[in-house]
Order: structure tokens, then C-alpha cells, then sequence
């Protein structure tokens, strides 16, 4: 039961959960491509959750005001380049990151607990 907002961030909906919502905490392996960056993380999805967030051209407001951590990959899964900013330099670190043409998706953390955000793709 979400008793402290903000505090438990839906990775379904993109979101802070309001006070009284019910939270799922689960694992959910965000990296399976077949790299040493193989990987899975703890998530929140807010129960009954059933439509995902789809924007293009967006950051949500869940990642601008966090700490994060931008991790940018090559198709075949490997790290190209990592930093950790304040979420409202995310916009700025996307569009720097799909400038370099090497670079397929930005994983994006939260920096503090490590939980996955979300991925970013190219529009």
C-alpha cells in the first residue's frame, strides 16, 4: 500500500502512485540481450495497471524529478557511454546520446536504489 508519495514510481504507467494505490514490487530483467550487461532490477507497477506510457518526444515527470542514471547501448547490448544527472537534464543527455549514431537505447535508473526507469528508443 503506497503510504508516501513520491516514493514508488509505476513502470507502467510512468508515474508516482498516489497515496492509498496498491504497489507491486517485482523483479523485471530490463537487459536480455546476451552481453555482460545482462540484467534485471526491483520495479513498482501500480496494480490493475493496464495502459503503458507511449509518448515520443516526452520525458515524464517520474524521471525529471529524480536523480538518474543514463546508460547508453549498442544494438548488440554493449555500454557506449554512462552518466548520472539530475532528471531535468535528461531531455539534453538523449539527445546527446542519439547524436552518435552507434548508440540503439538509453537505459535510464534511478540513481539511488538502482531501480529501472525506463528505456529510451529512438523515434
Amino acid at each position: 500500500m503506497v503510504d508516501e508519495k513520491p516514493g514508488f514510481p509505476d513502470r507502467i504507467e510512468m508515474r508516482d502512485l498516489e497515496i492509498g494505490e496498491t504497489a507491486i514490487l517485482l523483479n523485471y530483467e530490463h537487459m536480455d540481450k546476451p552481453s555482460p550487461y545482462r540484467a534485471s532490477h526491483a520495479i513498482y507497477v501500480r496494480e490493475g495497471a493496464s495502459l503503458p506510457y507511449d509518448r515520443v518526444d516526452e520525458v515524464p515527470e517520474v524521471m525529471t524529478s529524480r536523480l538518474l542514471s543514463a546508460r547508453s547501448f549498442s544494438t548488440d547490448g554493449m555500454m557506449l557511454d554512462a552518466d548520472v544527472l539530475p532528471g531535468t537534464e535528461l531531455r539534453n543527455c538523449i539527445l546527446k546520446s542519439f547524436a552518435d549514431p552507434a548508440v540503439d537505447f538509453i537505459d535510464v535508473h534511478n540513481a539511488k536504489r538502482g531501480c529501472f526507469s525506463g528505456r529510451v528508443l529512438r523515434a
